[in-house]
């Protein structure tokens, strides 16, 4: 079949290359506004959390079910005259903007947790449900910048920034843009550099390159494309460009590498592609399949941020496939001994100039293969002990970028110790359709829980309609003359439903919040309120997180199953064998437990973790690097296994077992370090940047190939290739 494909596009290569110019041309310009269409929401659906924003928005029709906090700093006291017409002057343009649904502020209420304790005070603005939140943000901006400009003349060093969880998400967005490109701009130069080490020669460095990059922009481009009907995360313009730029570059070095080798052998241009196309087709397209089961895996589970990712993945891999099994073949056809233009050694080398080195180390192997394995074990063995104890929640400390304007202001919020305004939760009491709130029954059911939440000492403060109006009765002439903005975003329309706010202590600390959410679930309502039938539903930004953890955890299972038996029925159909592939998964597992405990020593415990610009160990890892780490590292370490194992397959049809491993090493020992060498590249480059998210993902992603490639791949696995025989094959022939 790969022969055929292989013949009918270099037979028809300029039709070929045309279809794939026109697929560039209507796609690049939607590349290029992947940073504006993405979101940045994190989305657990189905989620207690969402239920109650959705709450809030339908039945209270809150003008807080969403907001953003103004924190203002360097101006005077809200609670002096001079103080009051500075926030007068804030509050004011940002009542009547567009897009913001009400203000909160010292104006509103004058009371104390709405002034810092150590000076400065805030506005916490509503975010009316209006297309995109975090379009907001800009907006906000732009309106506040120019009244701190004007303050800042007779108040010099007056700052006015916005912070919350919509504008972190959208100041996360910039910077996860912001560190995609440099990666890119770092790793690009660097994959030339170890291309051209490694061929020897400028076109064929380039080829993989420019494959890749063109993989990168189409698969951006199909991405928009797919947002307008499945809204996507940011996070998949990382993970297409990490991805993109190692499968890539690999994939088309592997058929660049085979055109080279055909060509060396003396078979003619269309020959030589037509014969790249088959072989090296039949090893990109399993491997690419099976890096694709990793990430088509994450789609199963219902976060936005893991889906998209898995859709970003798939798309890239699947575009890396096709550009290496049909462009590349048409290019090299056209290009024949061209290929070798700008070679800078004198003797043309075909894919491995390092070959005759390989043989030797494919003979050693096969003549001590216990001896290698229990050397190579050891240390593999030793660092994947380590990962039992990787933790996969949320990093403590300030892990923001240190430059983020979001992330300033939160760090003021701290200093004022009034940052739970951000991590509040919005608790939802029901009562039963007997009563209503503003009746007896329901009044002390929320006056109790109030209460309840109050004697917690991890809470600040509790913010109901019965605290507002310190009321021990509902009292009708009391509840109408409560602001419109206070009633709205504390009782229902339907009098059904109250909420009542809880503000942690800025003492507890971030991961604490997630446990104190759950502690809120696992209330005995009825008994606390008095009211059989009442019933709560937390949410807030601390819920939302622990809505995401309980999430993975519940999932990270069934995906590793799911992973490794579609990863196991494919190779068996691919190699024909049973133990192969048994092995391969054996060796896969053991590269991710290696990753693992990789990043429990460095990133976790803090081991050389300043070298990677962390200032402290983040004690946790973000709940979903474990699954991505595993999906994305699964399928990679895949790849190197298909290069090797298919390439002795071939080989053994004219050679013994023995000299048929000893070939298959030689003909891709080099491309499989060149390949590695790239793709460690990349991914430490993006370890490089401010986002720690994916400074933990690169990291964990460079140690798993490096051990993959080296000591798994190239040591490891031949061992245990010549000590099965030629029972490797069975039951195929």
């Amino acid at each position: 079949m790969m022969r055929a494909i292989g013949t009918f596009v270099v037979r028809r290569r300029r039709w070929v290359l045309a279809a794939w110019i026109v697929l560039i041309v209507a796609l690049a310009p939607g590349a290029g506004r992947v940073e504006k269409e993405l979101e940045v929401v994190a989305r657990v659906r189905g989620s207690e959390a969402q239920a109650v924003e959705m709450m809030l928005r339908t039945r209270f029709n809150s003008p807080f079910a969403r907001f953003a906090v103004l924190v203002i700093m360097g101006a005077p006291s809200p609670e002096t005259p001079e103080g009051l017409d500075v926030l007068e002057a804030v509050v004011a343009p940002l009542d009547t903007a567009t897009g913001v649904s009400g203000t909160l502020s010292y104006l509103t209420a004058f009371d104390s947790l709405l002034v810092g304790a150590h000076g400065g005070t805030f506005v916490v603005a509503g975010l009316a449900p209006t297309g995109q939140l975090d379009a907001m943000v800009p907006r906000l901006r732009a309106l506040t910048a120019p009244i701190a400009e004007r303050l800042g003349r007779e108040h010099p060093g007056i700052t006015l920034r916005w912070t919350g969880d919509v504008p972190i998400n959208y100041d996360i967005r910039a910077s996860s843009a912001a560190d995609a490109r440099r990666a890119e701009q770092r790793v690009l130069p660097l994959s030339l550099l170890l291309l051209l080490l490694a061929s020897g020669a400028v076109v064929a460095s380039l080829l993989p390159v420019v494959a890749a990059s063109i993989a990168i922009v189409i698969a951006l481009g199909i991405a928009v494309a797919v947002n307008t009907m499945w809204p996507l995360s940011v996070l998949l313009q990382n993970i297409v460009s990490m991805i993109g730029l190692g499968v890539g570059i690999d994939y088309a070095l592997l058929t660049v590498s085979r055109f080279r080798e055909s060509l060396a052998a003396g078979a003619s241009a269309e020959d030589a592609a037509i014969e790249a196309a088959e072989h090296a087709g039949v090893t990109i397209l399993l491997s690419g399949f099976t890096v694709m089961i990793g990430f088509g895996a994450l789609l199963f589970v219902s976060l936005n941020e893991l889906q998209s990712t898995g859709v970003g993945g798939v798309i890239v891999v699947g575009i890396s496939v096709l550009m290496a099994i049909t462009a590349l073949p048409a290019v090299l056809a056209m290009l024949g001994p061209r290929v070798d233009a700008g070679r800078f050694r004198r003797k043309r080398v075909a894919s491995n100039p390092m070959e005759g080195w390989w043989r030797m180390w494919g003979r050693a192997v096969i003549a001590r293969p216990w001896m290698v394995l229990i050397v190579g074990s050891a240390p593999v063995l030793a660092l994947s002990w380590q990962a039992r104890r990787l933790s996969g929640e949320l990093p403590r400390g300030d892990w923001l970028p240190p430059g983020m304007e979001s992330g300033v202001a939160l760090r003021d919020l701290v200093r004022m110790e009034r940052s739970g305004i951000v991590n509040s939760f919005r608790v939802v009491l029901e009562v039963p359709d007997s009563t209503r709130v503003t009746l007896p029954t329901g009044w002390t059911a929320v006056r109790r829980l109030s209460a309840a939440f109050a004697r917690d000492p991890r809470v600040a403060r509790v913010q109901s309609i019965a605290t507002v109006l310190k009321s021990e009765r509902p009292l009708p002439m009391f509840l109408d003359g409560l602001p419109q903005v206070v009633r709205k975003s504390l009782l229902s329309a339907d009098e059904r439903s109250a909420v009542v706010d809880v503000i942690p202590r800025d003492s507890v600390a971030f991961n604490a919040l997630t446990v104190m959410a759950r502690d809120f679930r696992r209330m005995d309502i009825a008994a606390l309120t008095g009211l059989p039938g009442a019933r709560v539903s937390v949410g807030g930004l601390p819920a939302l997180n622990a809505d995401y953890i309980d999430l993975i955890n519940s999932r990270f299972r069934g995906i590793v199953l799911l992973v490794v038996l579609a990863t196991m029925t494919a190779l068996i159909i691919g190699f024909r064998s049973l133990l192969v592939p048994i092995k391969a998964l054996a060796l896969n597992l053991l590269s991710v437990a290696a990753a693992y405990g990789a990043v429990v020593l460095v990133l976790q415990e803090g081991h050389g973790a300043s070298l990677l610009g962390l200032s402290e160990p983040l004690g946790g890892v973000f709940p979903a690097a474990p699954i991505l780490v595993f999906c994305i590292v699964f399928g990679l370490s895949m790849d190197y296994e298909v290069f090797l194992v298919a390439r002795v397959a071939e080989a053994r049809r004219t050679m013994s077992e023995d000299d048929a491993i000893v070939e298959g090493l030689a003909r891709t020992g080099g491309v499989i370090t060149s390949a590695a060498a790239i793709m460690i590249a990349v991914f430490a480059a993006f370890t490089l940047g401010d986002f720690v998210f994916i400074k933990v993902l690169g990291f964990a992603l460079a140690t798993a190939v490096f051990v993959d490639a080296t000591i798994v791949r190239m040591a490891i696995g031949p061992a245990l290739l010549k000590l099965a025989g030629k029972w490797n094959w069975w039951p195929g022939r």
